[in-house]
């Protein structure tokens, strides 16, 4: 599994800088608002595990799933959603909890889905952004750090739902994917 990745684009000690940074701004912002946590499934999950035990304020936390990658490498453009919150969001501050932004067709789908549905706020927090893959107008309002355009899997970050458990981000191997 290890073979299959070109390099290590963050390790685990900067991953875990980068949370500490990200948890500290959001405990800061959201001192005294009514936070749920929404997390994104499935990629997001590790990452948000970390970052949800290092903010420290009361919080609720809720679960999203949707893709608009399948097996590939490349969104779609089409949104799936396949599970819905299951608290009523109305009158909370959502903060969505995102892996990476590539293209941004997911999530701003989702950040417009959840603004629809009576929160009062909804803001976004990623791990890692590719600026110059968007294909949308979106930016989170927390960002861990910009990456190149390159594919990277590992700590949640998959491809064909591979390499998820990865300690660390890193580049895979064009010929595994191509």
């Amino acid at each position: 599994m290890h073979g299959d990745i070109e390099n290590i684009l963050m390790t685990e000690a900067e991953i875990d800088e980068c949370i500490r940074r990200l948890a500290a701004q959001i405990t800061a912002d959201y001192r005294d608002k009514s936070l749920t946590a929404v997390v994104i499934l499935r990629g997001s999950l590790v990452f948000a595990a970390d970052l949800i035990r290092k903010i420290e304020l009361p919080m609720t936390v809720d679960f999203i799933q949707a893709s608009s990658y399948g097996a590939g490498t490349i969104s779609s453009g089409t949104l799936n959603i396949t599970h819905g919150l299951e608290d009523d969001p109305t009158g909370k501050d959502l903060l969505l909890i995102e892996d990476i932004i590539d293209s941004g067709n997911t999530l701003l789908h989702l950040r417009e889905y959840l603004k629809g549905s009576g929160a009062a706020s909804v803001k976004v927090c990623t791990l890692l952004s590719k600026p110059e893959r968007r294909s949308v107008d979106i930016e989170a309002d927390y960002t861990g750090k910009i990456i190149p355009n390159e594919f990277v899997v590992g700590y949640g970050l998959d491809y064909d739902q591979k390499y998820r458990n990865l300690p660390y981000i890193g580049i895979l191997k064009r010929d595994i994917y191509e």
